[in-house]
């Protein structure tokens, strides 16, 4: 394949797909030519597990943390979001980028464990798993590379402690996947809905509010003492949020409703459907009158 045959030519990912038991040449370790080049010049995306042990590892709150240390950024136009790690006011590096390497390195994102391996998750339309498969970032500055060390992409996972991040950070991919692979067939979600994702995802602690809160407890018929473990537990309500969305966004039913609250739920939801069907046909009216009147004064 040529250089010209290449999509995004000057991407540094090698574009072969490869397996987890694909052998890869690599080393990084401080003395090394290149050490904390990575660092110095980001574009990090985070999963809501990276936010999880980032904001507890600074013994801070999320939404401060997503304020402080966090840019949003869409996977497409008007969709669901995404979010990167903020780096240095004026600068490109990483604000936990210390000379002796990464300050939060027990703690650091999911893209800094993988490098110098990329992770591509995906999903066919007609298929309800995701794959996961794998490619090789190469940038010019890097000399891990050169470094004669052999290992397989599988072992090399087993190293960076990747088993427990990419299993706590499957379902938020497999929301992100389901709606890139559903198309129009979804349709673009409401501000709601984004708001909903958002905060489901990225903001834990006013997730627990949303979930500790009276009303969710008379609409949602989740036992007493399942609420409570929720609550106490960041990584269960991880998982409850994907589970929470997958309900919002695709219809996936499996929390269930209280009856009588199903019913005004669905009766108020009938009756703004209802009443933003009449403005709808108020304004088709108010266009068409309008339509006539050019008429009239053009003949005239």
């Amino acid at each position: 394949m040529s250089q010209s045959d290449i999509p995004f030519a000057e991407s540094p990912v090698v574009p072969n797909m490869v397996g987890a038991e694909h052998v890869i040449q690599f080393s990084c370790h401080k003395g090394i030519a290149c050490w904390n080049a990575c660092c110095s010049n980001i574009d990090i995306s985070l999963t809501p597990y990276d936010i999880l042990r980032l904001r507890t590892r600074l013994g801070i709150g999320s939404t401060q943390f997503l304020k402080d240390y966090t840019v949003p950024h869409e996977f497409e136009k008007d969709g669901i979001a995404g979010v990167k790690l903020r780096p240095v006011e004026g600068g490109t590096a990483c604000r936990f980028m210390r000379p002796e390497g990464c300050g939060v390195y027990q703690d650091r994102p999911t893209a800094c464990r993988y490098y110098p391996v990329a992770l591509l998750s995906m999903r066919r339309q007609d298929e309800y798993v995701d794959r996961d498969a794998y490619a090789i970032v190469k940038e010019d500055h890097c000399q891990g590379h050169q470094v004669a060390r052999s290992l397989s992409i599988a072992d090399y996972r087993r190293e960076q402690g990747l088993d427990e991040y990419d299993e706590l950070a499957r379902g938020w991919r497999q929301l992100v996947l389901k709606k890139k692979s559903s198309g129009p067939t979804i349709g673009k979600p409401s501000l709601r809905s984004r708001q909903l994702f958002f905060m489901a995802c990225y903001d834990i602690d006013r997730f627990r509010e949303f979930v500790g809160a009276d009303s969710f407890g008379q609409l949602f018929d989740l036992p007493a003492d399942e609420r409570a473990a929720l609550l106490a537990d960041d990584v269960a309500l991880l998982q409850f949020a994907y589970r929470f969305l997958r309900q919002v966004l695709f219809g996936e039913e499996s929390i269930a409703l209280h009856a009588e609250a199903a019913q005004q739920r669905l009766a108020k939801v009938q009756a703004q459907r209802l009443i933003e069907e009449r403005e709808a046909a108020k304004k088709r009216a108010l266009e068409a009158e309008q339509d006539l009147t050019n008429d009239g004064e053009s003949l005239t």
